[in-house]
């Protein structure tokens, strides 16, 4: 079992920056791609970005995902915010590599809330 809390949501300007944690507690950190996705109310959730076990950190556009295992955490810094980036940013743990598809994760955390003012 992984226990997942994500942290350090809140209300942004668009154009700001927010950097998301999500720590783990359980099992072998380590062992498990983290993924971050973005959920809007009465969509499916959105894959936003994830990092492999051993992956320090990737960057992809306007975000930054980084990881360290020494502490069980997983960062996902979001840059230059739209408001499109609104809604409930969850971070969840998968056994095997990396996948954009929730169906591969198995564990998940309740979600933070960003909110991008325009």
């Amino acid at each position: 079992q992984v226990h997942l809390v994500e942290r350090g949501g809140g209300t942004v300007e668009a154009g700001g920056s927010l950097t998301l944690s999500c720590v783990a507690s359980g099992r072998t950190f380590s062992d498990y791609t983290v993924g971050w996705f973005r959920q809007d109310p009465g969509k499916e959730r959105h894959f936003v970005m994830a990092i492999s076990r051993h992956a320090i950190n990737t960057y992809h556009a306007r975000f930054i995902i980084s990881r360290d295992n020494a502490k069980n955490t997983v960062y996902l810094q979001m840059n230059s915010l739209k408001p499109e980036d609104t809604g409930l940013y969850v971070c969840a743990a998968a056994p095997e590599g990396m996948s954009v598809n929730s169906w591969a994760y198995d564990y998940w955390g309740q979600g933070t809330q960003v909110t991008v003012s325009s």
